[in-house]
């Protein structure tokens, strides 16, 4: 491919950098798809792997000078645009909204990061959803893909849903790790939709022993102020503590025992050894789980022990109560779910490019309703099931934000 692209550049006498794409099939024999006479978003992994400024490189070229003689540098891994996408809604319907919080993990090692916003940007639907470009490399694919790994943890986003759950889900899927991927990877991985990690046992456990440590460490800080304890000693130097861990729809009794840093959370026959230094007020949370390092992001906490926890890229809704709390919530009633078969709400916000229904006319389940196009793509709204259109909440023309109620069935 590299000689024919060269090939390619002398016969029609290209004089400055480009990017010439071939399609590759299963055997490996490839074909001819395009060239972009200009940089295209892959030109940070060229960079990485050659050692070149390519930007650098156009200007000399225009200016007359030679192109550097190109020498390999280090294997490379390339995974994933951080964009503000649903991956739960097709892969990844747009997401708009501002960036109320941003941190890259440039910190780290072997990582570069191109991006063009910073926190307090606003994500708008006429443009492109890619926010920042994320490239890690390391001297092998492994050493790459655990460093990818490690910066997803470290990216915090926050303002729009974005499309970390899904990368992370690939490039630890053993699959992406073999090579073994085609242009139909996630229709074949996740036939039903993308659902987010599904936690094994330890995983569950993992996730049910850190919400506990996290919640006492909380109820600790909120009775100190400024270091000083705001109640009673023995508050303090409490060490034990009988809570209920609600997962899902599962509920987990936990003991949780402290000794300084460290809890010990015993869940389900086993016993967890959680420990950091447990600043909350950090987005990130370095923690060990039985001498495990994860990183996980404390994103939503109540004063009710409602806490979303984002883990293995992953958020979770975990639920922690004492145990008097858990027998008295059998009592509280439940909200009943919106039927959602006899209405359609946008899945995105956007703008109503057709509306093909009217009020009386009769539809069939799956028939197109509407149209609505954000961020340069088109997706078609149809009727979750057959019946007479009772109202029209939009037209063509309008501008409709994510949960807008479109159209109404009898």
């Amino acid at each position: 491919m590299g000689e024919q692209a060269v090939q390619l550049a002398q016969a029609v006498q290209y004089s400055s950098a480009g990017t010439v794409e071939f399609l590759v099939d299963s055997s490996k024999n490839f074909y001819f798809l395009e060239m972009n006479t200009r940089l295209q978003v892959e030109h940070p992994i060229t960079e990485c792997i050659t050692g070149l400024d390519l930007v650098q490189q156009m200007i000399r070229v225009a200016k007359g000078y030679p192109p550097p003689p190109q020498t390999g540098r280090h294997p490379h891994q390339r995974m994933g645009h951080r964009e503000p996408r649903d991956p739960y809604k097709s892969f990844g319907l747009p997401s708009i909204g501002r960036l109320s919080q941003y941190q890259e993990p440039v910190n780290l090692s072997n990582v570069r990061v191109d991006s063009g916003i910073h926190e307090g940007s606003d994500i708008s639907i006429y443009y492109d959803p890619m926010i920042s470009k994320l490239v890690t490399y390391g001297s092998s694919r492994a050493e790459a893909l655990a460093k990818m790994e490690d910066a997803l943890d470290n990216y915090v986003i926050r303002g729009v849903t974005h499309n970390i759950p899904l990368l992370r889900e690939i490039i630890t899927h053993p699959r992406f790790v073999s090579g073994d991927i085609t242009t139909n990877f996630l229709p074949e991985v996740y036939p039903d939709g993308f659902k987010g990690h599904q936690l094994t046992a330890g995983g569950q456990k993992e996730l049910v022993a850190s919400a506990a440590a996290l919640h006492i460490a909380a109820q600790l800080r909120s009775q100190t102020f400024l270091g000083n304890q705001r109640v009673s000693n023995s508050s303090q130097e409490r060490r034990r503590w009988d809570l209920c861990v609600e997962l899902g729809k599962e509920r987990h009794p936990v003991v949780v025992l402290r000794s300084g840093h460290t809890y010990t959370v015993e869940v389900g026959g086993d016993r967890l050894e959680v420990s950091g230094e447990w600043d909350l007020a950090s987005p990130l949370l370095p923690l060990k789980i039985n001498n495990t390092h994860r990183i996980l992001q404390c994103l939503s906490r109540t004063a009710t022990g409602e806490v979303c926890l984002q883990y293995l890229g992953t958020s979770f809704k975990v639920r922690v109560m004492s145990l008097l709390a858990a027998e008295l919530s059998s009592f509280m009633p439940e909200k009943v779910p919106e039927d959602t078969s006899s209405i359609l709400r946008s899945p995105m916000p956007g703008a109503v490019v057709a509306v093909s229904v009217k009020p009386g006319d009769t539809v069939a389940e799956g028939q197109e309703i509407c149209v609505i196009e954000a961020m340069k793509m088109q997706n078609s709204m149809t009727a979750a099931k057959t019946g007479k259109v009772k109202s029209v909440h939009c037209k063509a023309g309008e501008t409709v934000g994510e949960g807008d109620l479109l159209v109404e069935l009898e």
